[in-house]
């Protein structure tokens, strides 16, 4: 052909000339352009282009501006920016704030940090980055990406269950933290005396008191999917019965489920519709809200810190979160409890990595992003541990105790121990209200991601015009559902359900769902993803990922894994111990999401054509291109460039 289809800023296609030895021919007057050589693009209509040459535009070039999405049929992310504050809000959750400052104190402090970042550096990165690169490389959401290997795509169909129960029982924790947020609207907290009708006789309230005898007893304490044994003391606290007997009124079981509580109802309410405003059109309208919800929780943690800092024996507490026990660091379950923590914070194998990327531009520099987000979130695990532990050493020594007789984590922490403290302090209904605002928007922006990723699946998945543009519908129809789901939660053995779905649906199910993942992209779509990431970013990733992509992020899963059965041990809630036939449903939670990685394959083995098993194996392993010789290339799976550049090459052909 002597012209070739390109586009201005505007994305309207134009022609340009090309020259005898295929360069562009500048008629315009601009000057020279830049053009660039796609090599191994294979187009399956009998023939394939072995080089294609195209005018690199200002919307293919990295870090420049654009007047119009990249992608016009499902969107992109407004900048690059709004980006980076979703994931980070997607990845700075509320185990940020009550799960590692009690892991990091409890296996060795400042010890604890070592482990900590040597699997950020091994597991956490090299995985964060995996999943940015998969999502932006196709721009398809965790479903559509498994046209890389099709058999494989129960793997996208388990990211979606895992994120279906998450979805609905984080959204009950968001809602009970609203709850807190409206009753601390008061000139005196609710909790703060022991003289309120849902109290007990063995109420001791912390206001005025400053010693304590107290015996200890063992409390099992469940959140994040790991399970404690914290020493309380034996006197009931105001805020642990406010929890108890008036927020949730719990039940004596979980088979028990009483009725619903209307105050947490129509907070779960307020929580999905604020959801559902927030992604109402989709990337374009929650990049916008990120801009507050992914920063705010900072300027929350900083001046929470400030003041934290200047009450008396907060010190005590800072050291006793930071004070190294070196002789930890052999402990097998110090470097267990870090590869989880790393592992589940970053939020791998849920999908929403994979779907918050694949709205980037084609060009955008991923890695980087990948290193940035990573590294925020581990940081703010370690602030945020300064901000709570200032506070619980205040309340210690103001109980005249040790830290560790007051330290919690979980619920335990956020809606007992913590408020607890901020009763000491002048103007507490002000402190209560920035902490639960905090908490509100760390959790609103895990859920944000939550809720875009089955959405997203779904929109790909189906693909029809209608449901493009008609995507808004389907997204007020999964919060409606996620709502409807989420109402036994609320009910008075609701916190027995949240925890049990805590405890399995989002546990071991992970760690598999993110190894078969691991291993897919690289032994089976095998090396060839490598030139895809250079293709996409301009450069090949560093060795040092390939590493750990084929080797070390796969073995530190399963260390994990097999860390996770040793430890295993029966879910119990305070002095409440789960009937057998509960943890038999929280199994089944659990192998939910693993189940439709064999059941999709064999589906796709069953209904593939082909006598014979190579034959089956030919086209089950259907990809991108003929990259590899296993895979038989199809147009279905290309790379997501601009789409101008799609309409090029489909034009020329």
């Amino acid at each position: 052909n002597d012209h070739l289809m390109g586009t201005d800023g505007e994305n309207e296609l134009q022609i340009w000339p090309t020259g005898p030895n295929g360069s562009f021919v500048d008629s315009s007057g601009l000057g020279s352009h830049q053009a660039c050589s796609i090599k191994f693009f294979y187009f399956y209509f009998g023939f394939h282009i072995s080089h294609v040459q195209f005018r690199a535009f200002s919307s293919a070039v990295p870090g420049e501006q654009v007047k119009k999405d990249e992608n016009s049929r499902r969107g992109n992310w407004g900048n690059q920016i709004e980006f980076v504050l979703t994931s980070v809000g997607y990845a700075v959750g509320l185990g940020n704030v009550w799960r590692f400052p009690y892991l990091c104190y409890r296996n060795g402090g400042g010890a604890f940090m070592f482990p900590y970042f040597i699997m950020l550096v091994f597991c956490g990165i090299p995985l964060f980055f995996l999943e940015l690169s998969f999502g932006q490389f196709t721009s398809l959401g965790c479903l559509g990406v498994w046209k890389v290997s099709p058999m494989f795509k129960g793997v996208g169909y388990g990211m979606m269950v895992v994120s279906t129960y998450i979805g609905i029982y984080y959204n009950v924790v968001i809602c009970i933290a609203f709850y807190y947020f409206f009753t601390s609207m008061t000139n005196l907290l609710p909790w703060t005396y022991c003289n309120n009708p849902w109290n007990t006789p063995d109420c001791s309230g912390v206001v005025g008191t400053h010693q304590a005898n107290a015996t200890f007893a063992n409390i099992t304490a469940v959140m994040s999917g790991v399970t404690e044994v914290v020493n309380r003391t034996k006197r009931t606290s105001p805020s642990e019965e406010y929890w108890r007997n008036y927020v949730l009124n719990i039940s004596d079981g979980i088979g028990n489920f009483g009725e619903v509580r209307l105050p947490i109802l129509g907070c779960l309410a307020v929580s999905w519709v604020v959801v559902f405003l927030c992604l109402i059109r989709g990337v374009k309208s929650s990049g916008k809200v990120v801009y507050f919800t992914a920063t705010f929780p900072y300027v929350v943690l900083t001046i929470l810190f400030i003041r934290g800092i200047t009450l008396e024996g907060a010190i005590s507490g800072i050291k006793y979160y930071l004070t190294p026990q070196w002789q930890k660091i052999l402990d097998a379950k110090v470097w267990g409890d870090a590869a989880s923590q790393i592992f589940y914070s970053l939020g791998c194998a849920w999908g929403g990595l994979i779907t918050m990327a694949s709205y980037n531009k084609f060009h955008n520099n991923c890695f980087r992003d990948s290193i940035i987000i990573s590294v925020t979130n581990c940081a703010t695990s370690v602030y945020a541990g300064f901000v709570i532990f200032s506070i619980l050493g205040f309340m210690a020594h103001h109980l005249g105790v040790d830290v560790s007789q007051v330290a919690d984590h979980g619920p335990g922490l956020a809606f007992v121990a913590y408020p607890e403290a901020l009763t000491l302090l002048p103007i507490s209904p002000l402190w209560s209200l920035l902490f639960f605002f905090m908490l509100i928007l760390l959790g609103l922006g895990t859920q944000f991601c939550l809720l875009e990723t089955l959405v997203t699946a779904i929109v790909d998945e189906i693909g029809t015009d209608w449901i493009i543009r008609n995507k808004t519908i389907i997204t007020l129809g999964v919060a409606i559902l996620g709502f409807l789901l989420g109402v036994p939660l609320t009910t008075q053995a609701g916190i027995y359900w949240l925890l049990l779905m805590d405890n399995y649906a989002a546990s071991f199910s992970l760690v598999i769902i993110s190894c078969i993942m691991c291993i897919c992209i690289m032994y089976i779509y095998g090396k060839n993803y490598f030139k895809d990431v250079e293709m996409m970013l301009g450069f090949p990733p560093p060795i040092f990922f390939r590493i750990c992509w084929r080797f070390i992020s796969p073995l530190i899963i399963t260390f994990i894994l097999i860390f996770t059965v040793i430890q295993y041990k029966p879910i119990t809630y305070n002095d409440y111990v789960y009937p057998n036939w509960s943890l038999v449903i929280g199994f089944c939670m659990a192998l939910s999401s693993v189940i439709c990685i064999p059941i999709y394959a064999l589906f796709k083995i069953a209904t593939s054509e082909g006598a014979t098993f190579l034959e089956v194996r030919y086209a089950w392993s259907q990809g991108y291109f003929e990259w590899d010789q296993l895979n038989n290339p199809t147009i279905s799976f290309i790379p997501a460039m601009p789409f101008y550049l799609m309409t090029s090459c489909a034009e020329l052909v």
